[in-house]
This record gives structure tokens, C-alpha cells and sequence, in this order.
């Protein structure tokens, strides 16, 4: 006779793991539904698939339990709960309770301890026990009659399938876990031991108490790691003993599900919008399903998360057998993983120390190279790892994986290895599903998707002035650190790349323009660009001595003397002397010095006028005259810039060391900045030039036949708007009146209202606002787009670029009326300006592949807002021209024409 089931869910294990696994979905009021849209779906499909006689929710109590009196630091590592996912709770026990499941929470202890106890129970009532669970810490209980079962990735274990995953049986998984510690919940275990390192010792010496009673036989620095953590292994094996001795509200004998409440279940699917779900109720229903809610069913379903917790097993490659011990694993591999150790951010200067490699998750090398502290052992020479691994890296298989790939690429390149293959970057991928994220680096994503905290580069070589380089860190240091990143960036792909295939848009946009621009960049960022350095000092000079002549004209204004760089004396100098009424303050209260607050007051008194002068030659003097000449490399001679494609949320690049976006264009010591930047001899810089692209993509999305028309027929648009809205001819529109224009033209884009364009014009809010009522009577499908869109974005919580980029917009239904105004803002903005970027993404990829093999003539060096700046020789000037202005035309298919303005000359301004 069959024995019955008993099956316990793990609620809180499910909860966190679908909120990391899934994308942030929201229903239409803006609600997060990410969580309870995966674990719903989870427990519906249990409940049909096994039709259970007796089953049970289990969610952690809020508030302290018995480990927090144990060990006053247990769990403190753990981020706070975010509020996305703590909103989810609640509607997620409602929705237990409307399925019919009992459901028990319990103050003092956690799920698994309420888990263990029930098990317990059930094994003697005479039943099977299932543990639904993805949490490692309940294979403690499996025996004969209780299995493990992971529902997300469909993984059962049992005594032998725990013997297989850890290398130890249940019986030792307490000891196990002590060993290996939890950095999530901050379970301190023995530092740097793994799960190979502890079943390897519990094989050797039967139990903990054992291995620490022989502690002084385990010999090395782990040996050392583990005498040092005899005195906590006792309060760690407690931390991780589940209980099985808990008070419950309901025994086993109560755990048989209840009817379902189908009227309530209806609601609230309705409302969080779960129409599969709905379906099943109402199989008539109308409700379609949302692509997606769709894309993330494919996922949950499809492609479950893997377990991808724990802390790793890292080998360290120092002879010949080893390389070719990991020469044959990179072979066998369909993806490989990797990571290089330099001795400088500047990937340009950097000299190569080591490389990380991983094929599986938990698992990674680390090849040594170039240490070279005093007494290091011995390292493999780079000339020998090139010609074994050479071969394999060069390949366009197995694929490589990258986080932040670029500078991977700078390195090996520079080191005699053009890498093949290069198809996938972590940092991408979750730019790419959700680019307002914070950061995108490996140490804020692995806490975000793996809940796992990495080694930071302080822990190893030091702060601050006493930091060494990566070539004098320790070899064990050093593996530890470097083979985590090669480990960390698998695992983040594992995590991103389904979230990323559930949404076809995104993917695109991933494999289309992001990947492809890599290389592109790499090598834009090599070539870099030659600088004048003579003509930039003299430009320092005269900026020097013009920032004295301002301090001068401000002192005499004033009537006094006074520091223009000190924020406090300007307050007290315009707000309480002066009697200027601020009209910007800072987060304090205090009235601001910035420059949006001197601009406001700016038509009041001269001084704030000359302080905003002073200001602007100061930060171009620092930023670019006086420091552009120590950033030219010695070994080329030129200035590399460093482009980010993780940084703007629309999707446009940015740059750094030097930033080239914010040379000012249309002023003197701007153009004189830009005369700087020069071909060398026997070329000329070649600029090529989207024009008034924002614009062209407004008419193309907004399908206003006004806008459609004045393009197709290559009118002034600034004119010809002025012409609608005045109801003139274009002859008979003023230079004033196209200036207003202009300021309408490219504020809407921008999302200016009355007031924006009041302050731009110096006209009343009523004059603004009836010029707005004209223009959008005159161009009716400008309006309609932007209600649209606005709706569009209220509904989804993103708005998305031609190509499928998407701007999550998390504010768009805020209750607060600034942040939902900004939201909205984004969201007429973002679609062209994110559209923008994808065009001349797309152009230099195309571009780029043209060019190739060419560099004798031509070369791409630089890419600022909607330019591309090309080095040329001269005799092929003409030949080049053409090629580029057709293809960058070409890079999109709008229903205006897209327009490429190119000039030449011997530096970027003539150019320009």
C-alpha cells in the first residue's frame, strides 16, 4: 500500500528567486506583479499536475528569530528587502488563501525551521514528504521518505542525488554547510573553503568534529583558514541546523487543501492581470494574454532558473599539465568565460598579469602570467600560454563571454591575441533588459540577480595610497579574486540570457547593436586622435588670463573683494548683500550658487552673469586645455578616448578620459578647443552629421502629415513650423519667428511645457501656451502621439525605440506629481532620442565592416551625439565622403529621408 503525500512548499525560497528570474512586470495601475505572477504560476501548476491530499505554504515570519539571538550579525550582509518585491507579500499570501492551501507563517523561527517540523511530523504519520523548495539548506532532511524537488528547474533529489550534487550525504550536509559558510546570510564557515573543499574533508575525517580536532593536519593557507575558524565552526553548524522541534498552529492532519474561492481568484486575476490564469476560470474569456506576461510564461516554463548560489571551486594554472588540462576543458566547452588581470584601468597602458577562465558555474581557472612580488612561484610564460590557449581564443568557437568585454579586448589585442568569437557580456545583457538600472557592473549585479557577494579589489590590493598592483597581489589572493570574476560573469549570463530571450525586441537590440558595436568601438578607442599641444597651451594661457580679467570686472561689480569659487561667499555676497531673491535652493534650504540658480537671477544683476563666464572658461581650462596634453599616450602619440555603452538610459553613448560630448559647439573657446583635435599630415578629419535627426524620427513616429510633408520636401523646418503657426509664407516668417520655432520644434522633444519655453523666449506663460495650442492645432499628429505615448507608457511602465530598446519608467504612475511629470517626460523623449542612438549605433556597425582592412585611408575615430568624426587621406577624400553619408542615410528606413551633412578640413572645427 502506497504510503500518502505530504507536500511542503517553500514560499519565501520561490519568492525571491522568481522576483530575480523574471522580468519587472506591472500590471496597468503600475503595480509589481513580477514575483506573484512566477510563483503563482509555480504553485497552479503543482496543484494541477499532482492534484495533492495534503499540502502546505510556508513563509518566513517577519521580525527576529532564535539564530538573531545566536549570532547578533546573521544575515546582516542582506541588502533591505527592495520595495518592488516587498509589495508583492501580501497579494501573494491572498493569493494562497484563495487557492485553498493552508498557510503558515510563524513569528520566532524561518520557513525552513516550520518546513523541518512538518517533515518531521508527516515522515511519522506514515507519509511521503516533498520538499518543493530551490533552497540547498532543506537536503539536511531527505532520507527514505523525503525527497527534494526544485519545481523551477525540475531537479528531484534523494539520498543518492544529494551524495551526487554535494559529494556528501544528508547526514553531513549540516556539517557541510558550516564548512562552506553562506555570505548571504552571513554564516561566517571557513574562508575560501568550497563545497569540493568540505566534502573532501568530511570524506577524509567523517564529521566536523573531527575535522576540528584534527584541524592542525590540513596543511596550506586553507589549513591556516580553518584553524582560524575553530572558535566560530560551533555557532555556524547551529546557524544552519534546521529545526524540526517547532510549536505550529496546524498539524499534518489539517494540511488538506480547502475549495478554491473561484469568484475572488477571478478578481484577482482580473487585476494583476494573470489572464492565462483567468483563462482557466473563464475559458471564454476575452482577456488575451500581454506579449509580456507571454515571454515571461516561456521563460518560467521553459527555461527555469538554474541554482546558481554558493560559493565557487577555483584551480590555479602554474604548469604544463594543468594548461593542458584547461586547453582541453575550453575546448570542450560551448561557451567560455573569461576575464583578464592587468597592472592599469587604462587598458591602452595596461600590462597583462593573469586569465580567468569558467565553462561551469561554481567552477573556474586562474593562469598567472606576470606577478611579480618577490618570492611569487612559478608562472607560466605568456609566450608559452599563447601558443596552447592562442588557437582557442583566436576562434569564432566555443563563444567567449565577457562583463565589460571592451577592455578584455584592448588587452589581448595588445598582447598579440585578436579574441574570436566574442558574442555575449554580462554587463550588456542587463543593460539591456533594464537600462536605469543603477550600475551595470559585476559586484552591484551579482548582489542584485545572484545575492552573492564578490571579493572587491580592496579586499586584495589594498585603498588608497597604499594600494599595490594586481602583479604584487598573492597567487591564493589572486585566484580567489580573479577566478570569482570568471565564475560570477557565467553565472550573471546563466541568470540574464533567459530574461533576455523572453523578449524578442530586447534580444534584438542585444545581438543587433550592442554586441556587434564592441569590437567597433575597441577599435575606434586604439586608433584615437591626434592633438595640438602647442595650440592647446596657448589657449590655456589666454584662458587664464581671460578667467583674471572676469575676477577683476567681479570684484569691481561687487564693490569688493571675494573668492568666485567659494559657494559660501557668493551666497552672502548675492542673497544677503546684494539682495537677490533666490529662486533655487539647495537639498538643505539653503539658496544655490549653482549655475541653473545664477541663470535664473542672471537678468538681474550683472555679477551673476560674470560668475557663470568665469565659471565655464575655469571648467574648460581644466577639463580640456590644461589636461588634454597629459593624456596623450606616449607609445602612440594620440588621445584614446573611452566609450560607455552602459551608462545613458536612451541608449546613447558616452565618453570619458577625455569626455568629448561636452565641448561646447556654438561658442568661441569651444570651436578653439575643437581646432585642437587634427589630422597628421597628408589627411584631413572628415565630419559626418545627422541632421535635425530628432525631429525627423518625431515625424516618422508621430505620422504627422504637416511634418512628413516639410520634410519630404526639405524645408527649413524651423522655418516652415514658424510658417504653420504664424499662417505665413516661408519668405515671410522673421528670424525671431523661427527662432521660437526652433525652441518649440526641439522642446516638445524634450517635453518643455508654457513655462520651459516662457523662460527660453522671455515671454509670458500665456504667449508660450498659446503658441503651443497653435503648433499643435496646426500638427495634430505631434499631439496625438504624445497622448499615446504617455498612455502607452502608463500602461506598460517602459516606452520602447523603433528598434525594441526599451526605458523602463518606474516613476510613470507615481502618485508624487513631479516624479510622475518627469516620467512622462522621459517618455516622449526616450523613444527619439533612444532611436537616434540605435541609427548611428547601427551606421558605425555598418561602417565599420566597410572600413575594414582600410586603415591605410581611412579610419573612424570618433563618435559625439550624432557625428562621426573620420580620419582621411587626402587624395580619397571624395571616394569616402560618398560611401559614408550614403551608408549613415541608410541605416534606417523612416518615412522622412534622413539628411547627412559631412565637411572636411585639417582639424575637427574646420572639419565640423
Amino acid at each position: 500500500m502506497s504510503r500518502p503525500k505530504l507536500y511542503l512548499i517553500d514560499g519565501s525560497s520561490f519568492l525571491y528567486r522568481a522576483f530575480h528570474a523574471l522580468p519587472a512586470l506591472t500590471n496597468q495601475a503600475g503595480e509589481p506583479t513580477g514575483a506573484l505572477f512566477g510563483v503563482g504560476n509555480m504553485i497552479r501548476k503543482l496543484l494541477n499536475d499532482e492534484q495533492p491530499a495534503h499540502v502546505a505554504c510556508v513563509f518566513d515570519a517577519s521580525g527576529p528569530t532564535f539564530r538573531d539571538e545566536i549570532f547578533d550579525q546573521y544575515k546582516a550582509n542582506r541588502p533591505p528587502m527592495p520595495g518592488e518585491l516587498r509589495a508583492q507579500i501580501e497579494p501573494l499570501l491572498q493569493l494562497v488563501g484563495l487557492l485553498g492551501l493552508p498557510l503558515l507563517r510563524v513569528s520566532g523561527v524561518e520557513a525552513d525551521d516550520v518546513i523541518g517540523t512538518l517533515a518531521k511530523q508527516g515522515e511519522a504519520a506514515g507519509m511521503d514528504v516533498v520538499l518543493v523548495t530551490g533552497d540547498k539548506d532543506l537536503t539536511q532532511l531527505v532520507d527514505d521518505h523525503v525527497l527534494w524537488w526544485n519545481t523551477m528547474s525540475n531537479e528531484r533529489l534523494d539520498a543518492a542525488g544529494v551524495q551526487r550534487k554535494f559529494g556528501v550525504g544528508p547526514q553531513q550536509i549540516i556539517d557541510f554547510l558550516a564548512l562552506t559558510g553562506d555570505s548571504v546570510d552571513n554564516v561566517p564557515g571557513v574562508t575560501k573553503c568550497g563545497p569540493k573543499t568540505a566534502a573532501k574533508w568530511l570524506d577524509q575525517f567523517g564529521d566536523l568534529d573531527a575535522i576540528m580536532s584534527r584541524a592542525d593536519e590540513v596543511g596550506g593557507k586553507i589549513g591556516e583558514y580553518l584553524r582560524e575558524a575553530l572558535s566560530t565552526l560551533p555557532m555556524s553548524r547551529e546557524l544552519v541546523t534546521i529545526r524540526t522541534d517547532c510549536e505550529l498552529p496546524l498539524g499534518v492532519d489539517q494540511l488538506a487543501p480547502g475549495a478554491p474561492d473561484r469568484d475572488a481568484l477571478i478578481e484577482f486575476y482580473r487585476r494583476y492581470e494573470f489572464r492565462q490564469a483567468l483563462r482557466e476560470l473563464l475559458p471564454d474569456s476575452a482577456d488575451a494574454p500581454s506579449a509580456e506576461v507571454k515571454a515571461a510564461a516561456v521563460a518560467a516554463a521553459e527555461a527555469p532558473p538554474e541554482d546558481l548560489s554558493g560559493p565557487g571551486e577555483y584551480t590555479m594554472v602554474q604548469d604544463e599539465a594543468a594548461l593542458e588540462a584547461l586547453r582541453a576543458a575550453l575546448a570542450g566547452a560551448d561557451l567560455i568565460a573569461f576575464d583578464t588581470e592587468t597592472t592599469s584601468l587604462d587598458p591602452l597602458r595596461a600590462e597583462l598579469v593573469g586569465l580567468s577562465f569558467a565553462v561551469q558555474p561554481r567552477q573556474a581557472w586562474y593562469l598567472p602570467v606576470g606577478h611579480r612580488y618577490p618570492g611569487v612561484p612559478a608562472q607560466l610564460p605568456w609566450e608559452r600560454v599563447c601558443e596552447v590557449l592562442g588557437p582557442l581564443l583566436r576562434a569564432e568557437k566555443p563563444v567567449k563571454l565577457a562583463q565589460h568585454g571592451k577592455y578584455d579586448l584592448h588587452v589581448l589585442a595588445r598582447h598579440g591575441v585578436v579574441l574570436g568569437g566574442y558574442a555575449e557580456d554580462s554587463m550588456l545583457e542587463s543593460y539591456v533588459l533594464d537600462a536605469t538600472a543603477a550600475n551595470h557592473n559585476m559586484d552591484a549585479l551579482a548582489k542584485l540577480y545572484l545575492r552573492y557577494d564578490t571579493i572587491k579589489y580592496e579586499e586584495v590590493a589594498g585603498k588608497g595610497a597604499k594600494q599595490i598592483s594586481f602583479a604584487d597581489v598573492g597567487l591564493d589572493e589572486a585566484l580567489a579574486y580573479a577566478a570569482e570574476d570568471a565564475d560570477i560573469t557565467l553565472r550573471l549570463h546563466r541568470r540574464l540570457r533567459p530574461q533576455l530571450a523572453a523578449v524578442p525586441e530586447l534580444d534584438r537590440v542585444y545581438r543587433d547593436i550592442e554586441m556587434p558595436l564592441v569590437p567597433v568601438l575597441q577599435r575606434m578607442e586604439a586608433t584615437g586622435i591626434v592633438v595640438d599641444a602647442p595650440h592647446l597651451a596657448k589657449l590655456s594661457q589666454e584662458m587664464g588670463q581671460q578667467m583674471l580679467a572676469l575676477v577683476k570686472q567681479a570684484h569691481e561689480v561687487a564693490g569688493r573683494h571675494f573668492n568666485l569659487d567659494s559657494p559660501k561667499q557668493l551666497k552672502e555676497l548675492l542673497y544677503d548683500e546684494l539682495g537677490l531673491k533666490a529662486k533655487s535652493k539647495t537639498p538643505s534650504g539653503q539658496p544655490s550658487t549653482n549655475e541653473e540658480a545664477l541663470e535664473e537671477i542672471a537678468g538681474e544683476h550683472p555679477l551673476p552673469r560674470i560668475i557663470l563666464d568665469y565659471r565655464t572658461l575655469a571648467k574648460l581650462k581644466s577639463t580640456y586645455s590644461d589636461k588634454l596634453p597629459e593624456q596623450i599616450n606616449p607609445d602612440t602619440g594620440r588621445i584614446h578616448t573611452s566609450y560607455h555603452q552602459a551608462v545613458a538610459a536612451t541608449g546613447r553613448l558616452s565618453s570619458s578620459d577625455p569626455n568629448l560630448q561636452n565641448i561646447p559647439i556654438r561658442t568661441e573657446q569651444g570651436r578653439r578647443i575643437r581646432q585642437a583635435f587634427v589630422a597628421p599630415a597628408g589627411w584631413l578629419l572628415l565630419s559626418a552629421d545627422y541632421s535635425q535627426i530628432e525631429l525627423r524620427i518625431m515625424a516618422h513616429l508621430s505620422g504627422d502629415e504637416g511634418l512628413l510633408e516639410a520634410f519630404r520636401q526639405g524645408r527649413d523646418i524651423h522655418r516652415a513650423t514658424a510658417a504653420e503657426v504664424a499662417g505665413k509664407t516661408l519668405d515671410a516668417v522673421s528670424n525671431e519667428e523661427r527662432r521660437a520655432a526652433k525652441a518649440v520644434n526641439f522642446g516638445l522633444i524634450y517635453g518643455m511645457g508654457a513655462v520651459g519655453l516662457a523662460n527660453n523666449l522671455g515671454i509670458s506663460r500665456k504667449e508660450a501656451q498659446a503658441y503651443i495650442d497653435t503648433y499643435f492645432a496646426r500638427y495634430p499628429g505631434v499631439r496625438r502621439y504624445m497622448e499615446q505615448t504617455r498612455a502607452s507608457a502608463r500602461e506598460q511602465g517602459y516606452v520602447e525605440t523603433l528598434f525594441g530598446r526599451r526605458l523602463v519608467l518606474r516613476e510613470i504612475n507615481s502618485p508624487r506629481w513631479g516624479l510622475r511629470a518627469g516620467a512622462e517626460r522621459a517618455a516622449i523623449n526616450a523613444p527619439m532620442q533612444g532611436t537616434a542612438a540605435d541609427i548611428i549605433k547601427r551606421a558605425m556597425i555598418d561602417l565599420d565592416g566597410w572600413l575594414q582592412g582600410q586603415e591605410k585611408e581611412i579610419r573612424m575615430l570618433l563618435q559625439v551625439h550624432d557625428e562621426l568624426v573620420f580620419e582621411v587621406r587626402e587624395d580619397r577624400l571624395e571616394h569616402y565622403r560618398k560611401g559614408i553619408v550614403e551608408r549613415m542615410q541608410g541605416a534606417a528606413d523612416l518615412a522622412v529621408p534622413l539628411l547627412v551633412e559631412a565637411g572636411s578640413g585639417a582639424n575637427w572645427d574646420a572639419a565640423h
